[in-house]
């Protein structure tokens, strides 16, 4: 089920909202915990039962590891099954077909193998988990011992499918304490909306246009197509991935619970190191505190410090995905982000913004690429044809996509700046008088609303690309 759906929208959260509000106090967490499992049934029936085990193994490890915490040899051995078992569910559903794929080209062979839905999600909680079995062993955080409790952190709908990754010792108290109110709903349901006008206007529309250009040989891509199927990708994985987690966020506002936000604008960065302090934050904080730190960070030598960060950027593109484009990209990013901390980050402080601007964007582009690609062959030839070796600098096609969607694209480079928002926000304090300004804020939210329902009814391009991570 997708947040931006009609089944969703008008039926399912209404539904656990009026449930969620009525029933008692003590039995809000269950409520919530069946509209989770349900949700979650709802497209991966079979997987449910993956995800109940996945919370009893991480919560029996946990409260182990605690009774165990006077023996350190015990406690060890727990954290190291719990996270080995962990890594291996999700390493089999994810990466042994790519193995066995890999092995079969390497050697030759043919050996025949049984390809597997990846379980919606299952990158997510899982490093959900994870963090939880490694947060107890560390003592920042207390395991939880209502298992009803644990089970809610870990399959908690608005967050589930997609991010952002929750660490517990962020939820802890909220579990047992948080609090409701009107004005948190509605901010809920502000937050939820703009997330769904970014999903549904914005990423669906410039998704249309990149699945146009994908779908053309890359050797055939003018220089003008080409960077426009780039800048278009850009947008639509930036409003899909972010409207998904405004919505997230939104979605727990008005079930009580606040979530830290996982984007800040990552397209106005300096630098490519900058970008990614501001994309997808929970995945760029998991790695800095349960793989970097543990590998030595950068209070080691250059050559360790080196080491660490591209094992960082090797193990995110395989999270990504089971492909070597996915590989190549991570590796592509570290080297990047080694350059600039240790051979032009200096100069690169010294140029004017703009330039910065444009070269943080070519940066980032070239990794999309790398990102959609198909193959590593594909990446190349797309490459090529961003810098002229298509079919020329402009044709036909590319103009029409580019001026027949201009509005569009300027609409995207509004909300992916703070300036988006400062244009909403700015028209109700026109209004004189608080219940006015609210009264504007109230009609203005609505339209967005009613909108983006329209586009979604009328759209049949409506997936959420960080589902199939």
């Amino acid at each position: 089920m997708l947040f931006s759906s009609i089944t969703f929208l008008f039926l399912f959260l209404p539904v656990v909202l009026a449930v969620y509000y009525l029933v008692p106090w003590k039995v809000k967490n269950i409520a919530l915990l069946i509209a989770s499992l349900f949700f979650y049934a709802w497209g991966e029936p079979v997987y449910v039962v993956l995800m109940v085990l996945s919370i009893l193994l991480n919560y029996f490890c946990a409260r182990d590891i605690k009774e165990n915490e006077n023996e350190p040899v015990k406690a060890k051995f727990n954290v190291v099954f719990a996270v080995a078992v962990n890594l291996f569910i999700l390493g089999f559903f994810k990466y042994y077909g790519f193995l066995l794929d890999t092995i079969n080209a390497v050697f030759s062979t043919e050996i025949a193998y049984r390809e597997l839905p990846l379980p919606v999600g299952i990158s997510f909680y899982t490093f959900q988990a994870i963090s939880y079995i490694v947060d107890i062993y560390r003592g920042k955080a207390q395991p939880q011992k209502n298992i009803l409790y644990f089970a809610l952190y870990i399959s908690m709908f608005p967050q589930l499918i997609a991010g952002p990754i929750v660490r517990y010792e962020d939820i802890e108290a909220q579990l047992k304490h948080r609090r409701l109110s009107l004005q948190r709903l509605g901010q809920g349901a502000m937050y939820f909306i703009i997330g769904l006008a970014k999903k549904t206007v914005i990423a669906n529309s410039v998704g249309a246009v990149f699945e146009q250009i994908s779908e053309m040989p890359a050797g055939s891509l003018s220089v003008l197509t080409a960077w426009l199927g780039a800048f278009s990708y850009a947008f639509q994985i930036y409003f899909d991935f972010s409207g998904y987690s405004d919505m997230a966020v939104g979605l727990g506002k008005m079930f009580g619970f606040e979530f830290k936000k996982n984007f800040d604008y990552p397209y106005i960065s300096k630098s490519v190191t900058e970008f990614w302090r501001r994309w997808h934050i929970s995945l760029s904080t998991w790695f800095r505190e349960y793989v970097y730190i543990p590998l030595g960070g950068n209070r080691c030598s250059v050559s360790r410090n080196i080491f660490n960060l591209m094992v960082v950027w090797v193990l995110t593109g395989m999270w990504h995905g089971a492909a070597w484009n996915f590989i190549a990209w991570g590796v592509y990013y570290g080297v990047i982000l080694v350059m600039e901390k240790y051979v032009w980050g200096a100069s690169l402080d010294m140029l004017p913004n703009p330039m910065r601007h444009i070269y943080t964007g070519i940066m980032v582009l070239v990794g999309w690429v790398l990102f959609f690609s198909p193959s590593l062959g594909y990446a190349l030839r797309y490459l090529g044809a961003m810098i002229g070796g298509g079919t020329g600098i402009v044709d036909n096609q590319g103009a029409f996509l580019l001026f027949g969607h201009w509005l569009l694209y300027l609409l995207a480079v509004l909300g992916s700046s703070s300036l988006g928002m400062r244009l909403v926000n700015a028209v109700p304090r026109m209004a004189r008088s608080a219940r006015a300004q609210a009264a504007v804020s109230v009609v203005i939210y609505m339209g967005i609303f009613v909108i983006s329902v329209a586009f979604l009814v009328t759209d049949t391009f409506n997936p959420f690309l960080y589902f199939r991570f």
